[in-house]
């Protein structure tokens, strides 16, 4: 899939973020507002941070491929973009949050009470959520780690 993207003369460009076990761990607690991220270490290069950049002020759209990428780029996150970082983040992207730098998400289908799927609730919105996994699930598609991918994009 990148392949194609990029002979259609998508921009790539690479981050790098150690995902935990604690990724896939579903939410335990009642109020999510207690729940506690693992920790993953990650880093944005500095000449990642430039080739985002550019790609905003251009005006595209920065659309990760995972969530683990998506919460490594916010993580990233200052004021004017996305800057140069490396260390461990912990960032519990859930719904109420504000993107910084994402415009979009390429992933696969979550599993239910897991923070994946907040995130992904976050960005697109419970109700458009609920909708598009209804379809995946009647349509039979994959789930999890290694199943079918999505390509989520939030109304503008």
């Amino acid at each position: 899939m990148l392949a194609e993207l990029s002979a259609q003369g998508v921009g790539l460009t690479h981050v790098t973020l150690h995902v935990g076990a604690g990724t896939f761990l579903p939410v335990k607690v009642d109020d999510v507002s207690n729940h506690r991220m693992h920790a993953e270490w990650g880093e944005v290069t500095e000449q990642a941070a430039a080739e985002i950049n550019a790609t905003r002020a251009a005006g595209g759209r920065i659309i990760p491929v995972g969530t683990t990428a998506c919460r490594l780029i916010e993580s990233a996150a200052d004021g004017d973009g996305i800057a140069p970082w490396r260390g461990e983040t912990d960032i519990f992207i859930r719904p109420g949050y504000s993107f910084h730098v994402t415009d979009g998400l390429i992933t696969n289908f979550h599993l239910p009470k897991s923070t994946l799927l907040m995130l992904v609730s976050a960005l697109m919105g419970r109700e458009r959520m609920l909708s598009l996994y209804r379809h995946a699930i009647d349509a039979r598609y994959r789930f999890f780690s290694y199943g079918d991918a999505s390509l989520l994009l939030p109304e503008r």
